[in-house]
């Protein structure tokens, strides 16, 4: 059947406005998810409550195989920076000279980091143990006690302690 320009040009009924819905009242209000809009103001954060707190409860809360690595590092950042000062920032014991950032413990739930402050080249890696290409530090990741090369940790706090000094 041939179709004419008639047919083929239809119009079609205006459709009808999508229904508005019903905006819920009483314990269903109080169940009613609130979604963020533009409108939202912005979250307002205060200090945190461990800000500057002492780190001997960051380290007794850890678990015995987290601990024992954490502790083998708090003494060797003593050793080689032994006036760095240690507080609670960001949630975990970070170590300043004279102000200046040296180097953070951060303890995650399988593993510790050792984070390391200063410029990129601060510290040599010849075989590639320090994670992260930012330009501010970089860390060392480690998963057990055995994991921990001595030798280059004291090597790298030792620069650290020495960026942090040169940084005052």
């Amino acid at each position: 059947m041939a179709s004419s320009p008639a047919m083929a040009t239809r119009t079609s009924a205006p459709t009808k406005a999508a229904p508005k819905k019903a905006v819920p009242k009483g314990a269903a209000a109080a169940k009613a998810v609130k979604k963020p809009t533009d409108k939202t103001p912005a979250q307002k954060w205060g200090p945190r409550a461990d800000l500057g707190a002492p780190v001997d409860g960051f380290f007794a809360r850890q678990p015995p195989e987290l601990r024992a690595i954490l502790e083998l590092l708090r003494g060797e950042i003593e050793r080689a920076a032994p006036g760095a000062v240690a507080a609670i920032k960001w949630g975990m014991p970070m170590y300043t000279l004279d102000g200046a950032m040296m180097c953070a413990l951060g303890a995650h739930k399988a593993h510790v980091n050792l984070i390391l402050s200063g410029p990129p080249g601060t510290y040599a890696d010849p075989d590639g143990l320090l994670e992260g290409d930012g330009k501010t530090g970089k860390h060392l990741k480690l998963r057990t006690l055995a994991d921990v090369p001595r030798a280059a940790v004291r090597k790298w706090l030792a620069a650290a302690a020495a960026t942090a000094r040169a940084k005052v």
